[in-house]
């Protein structure tokens, strides 16, 4: 599995669902027998029959979260029976998350344990990045663009006297990431920032890249993860390079991540 795609709110999903299902091996309810010579037993959701702790709790949000990590791994758009995998996420999420609020007033002489209440925390954390995720530009950065061999700042004197741009190629063998030149740059077009200095960025999701004649079919798709070089500013707007070499005008630059 490719980390590069994850995002630090579905790393906050993850560990959250972690915790849940180590809850789920602890005491969700405590019995106490001592009414009939006994001592009190704890029971964990794996064994309890009272209120259906283990799918409605647990098992939901650890589903939910799964749901949510594959999500970033499959087709954009891609859905399954009417929702996207992610809205299947955030959906058994936040079920979980009220499933373990109303299963927190116990039930048949049964008192509430530890492994319940750390389940419940674990549920709010989980419903709460699975739908802030989205939302939230600080939780929608990558985990790590680029693989972690983050791009230095642009360098024009890299690419000879002629002004150009380039793209990050496979690393040297000295271990450093190299540079690619590629066609030089042309001349600025109406509207464009004449100020505008040549940048790399990640962008937070999967985002088309649409031609510069104006045509509203993508020429591409910037993927979370990969740095990008943007070479031209117009507007709220950017024009950009993929590392094939292709361009076109990505609209929504809302929670880039500049190199």
């Amino acid at each position: 599995m490719n980390n590069r795609s994850l995002s630090r709110g579905d790393a906050v999903v993850i560990g959250a669902a972690v915790l849940l299902f180590i809850a789920s091996f602890l005491d969700a309810y405590t019995v106490d027998y001592s009414s009939m010579g006994g001592g009190k037993e704890g029971i964990n959701a794996w064994k309890s029959d009272i209120f259906p702790v283990l799918p409605s709790v647990f098992l939901a949000g650890v589903l939910g979260a799964a749901a949510i990590a594959l999500s970033r791994f499959t087709a954009q758009g891609r859905e399954f029976g009417g929702l996207r995998l992610d809205q299947w996420g955030i959906g058994l999420s936040v079920t979980s998350a009220w499933a373990a609020l109303w299963s927190l007033g116990g039930g048949g002489g049964a008192d509430v344990g530890i492994g319940l209440i750390l389940g419940f925390l674990a549920t709010l954390v989980l419903a709460g990045a699975a739908v802030a995720t989205p939302l939230v530009p600080a939780l929608k950065t990558p985990l790590s663009a680029g693989g972690g061999n983050k791009p230095p700042a642009f360098n024009q004197a890299a690419y000879g006297a002629q002004p150009g741009y380039g793209y990050p190629s496979a690393p040297t063998a000295g271990g450093q990431q190299g540079y690619a030149p590629t066609q030089a740059a042309p001349a600025a077009t109406a509207g464009a920032d004449p100020n505008f200095q040549p940048f790399w960025f990640a962008v937070p999701a999967a985002r088309p890249l649409y031609g510069e004649d104006g045509s509203p079919t993508p020429v591409a798709e910037l993927a979370p993860g990969t740095w990008y070089l943007a070479v031209e500013q117009r507007g709220q707007a950017l024009v950009a390079q993929t590392q094939d070499g292709r361009r076109g005008v990505l609209q929504d630059t809302s929670g880039i991540q500049r190199g």
